[in-house]
């Protein structure tokens, strides 16, 4: 095996960082690695170019849950999701994506210029309280269905929320959610039972965020409240409005964005329909 392939393999395996005393690769330890294996010191600089040239990238990893069953994230994504698809598209349905949200009332802080000596001060209302957004995003179009609350997320103010969703359209709704509590209770699956002639639910797989295109929404939103330090209730409603309102220029629209987020989780069917489509926001109270 070459040198270059050593490191190559050498990189990509847990047994050889745990020998340090973390768990990232820098080129320090790199460099290290190399001059102990192959009695080569090379310099910090060129190990960086050295792994860019070997296809490797600094980059920051990221967190997956250890409850993670694979086996169920693959039969899904291969065998429920593309059923899924085409009885949505034969029935003419929304295919909703639904999640939840809270951002919280008391503020969020942020680094900005000031003098110094003079450290500033942003007024909150004390309360510590959420306001509790439900939203969910129509594959097919993009279009955003969102209804925000003071109160808890429950079987009953979500079964509220799904009330308002069949009352904004004629056609069958698929739901996709998550395993949350209140999504599964009995209570829930009574309500779906009652109104099965419009209402189709599936559940995702557990801990599958990555194969819901809403929480990349919910991200940039949160991001959005703390740049601004947004937080109230009124505040929280302008931002959902702006985001899905606002317009395209040097940016994909929302409905490329969903197909993007499609294709990193690996649901890589061609989204033709998404391409430019327009956004339309529809709010409604309970």
């Amino acid at each position: 095996m070459s040198c270059n392939a050593s490191i190559c393999w050498m990189a990509t395996r847990k047994k050889h960082i745990r020998a340090f005393p973390t768990g990232c690769w820098s080129r320090l330890l790199i460099q290290h690695l190399i001059q102990r294996e192959f009695g080569v010191l090379y310099d910090e600089q060129y190990v960086c170019e050295l792994m860019r040239n070997l296809g490797f990238s600094f980059q920051k990893a990221r967190f997956v849950s250890d409850h993670l069953d694979a086996q169920a994230r693959r039969a899904w994504m291969h065998k429920t999701w593309p059923k899924i698809l085409a009885q949505a598209r034969a029935a003419g349905a929304l295919l909703l994506f639904e999640d939840e949200a809270s951002f919280a009332q008391w503020g969020s802080l942020g680094y900005t210029w000031a003098p110094v000596g003079q450290q500033p001060v942003v007024k909150t209302t004390g309360k510590r309280k959420g306001y509790k957004v439900f939203g969910a995003i129509d594959y097919f179009t993009g279009r955003l269905f969102y209804q925000g609350s003071t109160e808890r997320f429950t079987a009953e103010t979500y079964q509220a929320y799904v009330l308002g969703l069949l009352a904004q359209t004629d056609q069958p709704i698929f739901l996709i959610h998550d395993g949350a509590k209140y999504h599964t209770s009995a209570s829930m699956r009574e309500f779906c039972a009652a109104h099965a002639d419009r209402l189709t639910v599936y559940q995702l797989p557990t801990y599958s965020p990555v194969f819901n295109p809403i929480e990349f929404l919910w991200k940039k939103l949160k991001k959005r409240a703390r740049r601004h330090a947004r937080s109230t209730e009124a505040e929280v409603r302008h931002i959902l409005r702006a985001a899905v309102q606002e317009p395209a220029s040097g940016s994909h629209k929302l409905g490329t964005r969903i197909s993007r987020r499609f294709e990193r989780s690996g649901l890589t069917e061609e989204l033709p329909e998404l391409r430019g489509a327009p956004v339309r926001a529809a709010e409604f109270e309970r």
